[in-house]
């Protein structure tokens, strides 16, 4: 109810697509992180005070850190839609993503910080107090970080936001503190046995696993990940529904930032069609692409032979060939030499995660080819490609 009620309040815009939409987004659940830590962090310092709870006090500083995490995507969200400029062409999108890696950063050196902590407590115990008015406060605190978890994985999603699920993350291990401290504090209160220091190691790891985790996440995309696989189908679909486009291979998808994408690739088209034709096809299918996907679109013409029977039949034959190393593999830009010695001219896609060599590909290639064909000398250009552009 309180999740729908903020969204309605605050965001405007029901296109989640919308760069204007998802910085309303960005800037609600900075907000909400803001004000919940803050609040969270001053009741756990006072918990802290009146138990002596080392482990309490360190979710204190938890909570702060979390404060200044969420001011840090808040000030992200507001700089990634700033528009593009200069020294930066494609815009700031990738702030976000930065965003994300400081919050995960934040996490692992607050769970150092607690390991370090409790360890001074196990070798200098000292006793915790145990009142009505810390586990009121810590229960609290454990509905109000369910709820801020519930918040941003929601937002997160809608938007697909890697900082904010980071948020949603970093919630969600706040609560395995709180609750961690609860039982130690219910352990020592009934056995009589101080458990708040071995705790406090034990959420420190669990923290400490979680931020290595959002870091793979949010490093992802900064580094130049693949895409997703149904994405590629849907590019793939929306091109191969031009009736002038044959075939495409080496399709780029460059990720500059949630909602900026670069898209290029190659397009096979008939060499004997005309050519203004074509460049009007070529076009009406980029705008779609820039349409539907929000994007920059590029792509290439490569012109085919079409009416060549022996160019068919070879290009037929290689096909069978090179399907027998990986069943992904594709031939393209094939051309025929004519001479003493006829040369055969083409690429070859072949996966990033085949283990033999491009040599080792050349050689295998090669010589299946020359067992049918003979009379053929070999030029071959092996590309890797992360995923099937024909999915």
């Amino acid at each position: 109810m309180l999740t729908k009620l903020l969204i309605n309040r605050y965001v405007k815009n029901s296109d989640l697509k919308s760069p204007e939409t998802r910085k309303q987004f960005g800037v609600l659940s900075g907000t909400v992180g803001i004000i919940g830590n803050l609040v969270l962090s001053i009741g756990k310092f006072v918990a802290g005070i009146m138990t002596g709870s080392i482990a309490i006090s360190a979710d204190a500083f938890n909570n702060l850190s979390d404060a200044i995490s969420s001011i840090v995507t808040l000030i992200c969200f507001r700089t990634s839609d700033s528009p593009a400029d200069r020294e930066h062409p494609f815009g700031h999108g990738r702030i976000e993503y930065i965003s994300g890696l400081i919050v995960s950063i934040a996490i692992i050196f607050m769970g150092i910080a607690f390991i370090k902590s409790s360890i001074e407590k196990i070798f200098n115990p000292e006793p915790v107090i145990a009142s009505a008015v810390p586990v009121i406060i810590l229960a609290a605190s454990l509905i109000v970080k369910l709820w801020m978890s519930y918040f941003n994985n929601k937002i997160g999603n809608m938007i697909d936001s890697t900082a904010i699920k980071a948020a949603a993350f970093d919630s969600i291990s706040d609560s395995v503190v709180t609750v961690t401290i609860l039982a130690g504090m219910a352990i020592t209160y009934f056995t009589g046995f101080y458990v708040d220091a071995y705790s406090g190691i034990l959420v420190a790891c669990f923290v400490i696993l979680t931020g290595l985790k959002m870091i793979k996440e949010s490093t992802g995309p900064l580094l130049g990940e693949a895409p997703d696989p149904e994405l590629v189908k849907s590019i793939n679909n929306l091109v191969m529904k031009c009736p002038d486009i044959l075939g495409i291979h080496e399709l780029a998808v460059h990720n500059y930032g949630p909602g900026k994408l670069v898209i290029s690739m190659h397009a096979e088209v008939p060499a004997n069609k005309n050519i203004m034709e074509l460049h009007d096809s070529i076009d009406e299918v980029e705008n779609k692409l820039k349409h539907k996907f929000k994007c920059q679109a590029t792509i290439h013409m490569d012109p085919i032979v079409t009416d060549d029977k022996q160019v068919t039949a070879m290009k037929e034959k290689l096909s069978t060939l090179i399907k027998l190393i990986d069943k992904s593999a594709q031939i393209y830009d094939l051309r025929i030499v004519p001479g003493k010695l006829k040369t055969l001219i083409f690429h070859v896609s072949i996966p990033y995660d085949l283990e033999e060599t491009d040599k080792e590909l050349k050689k295998s290639i090669k010589n299946s080819i020359n067992s049918i064909e003979p009379d053929y000398d070999c030029i071959i250009n092996i590309d890797r490609v992360y995923f099937d552009s024909q999915v």
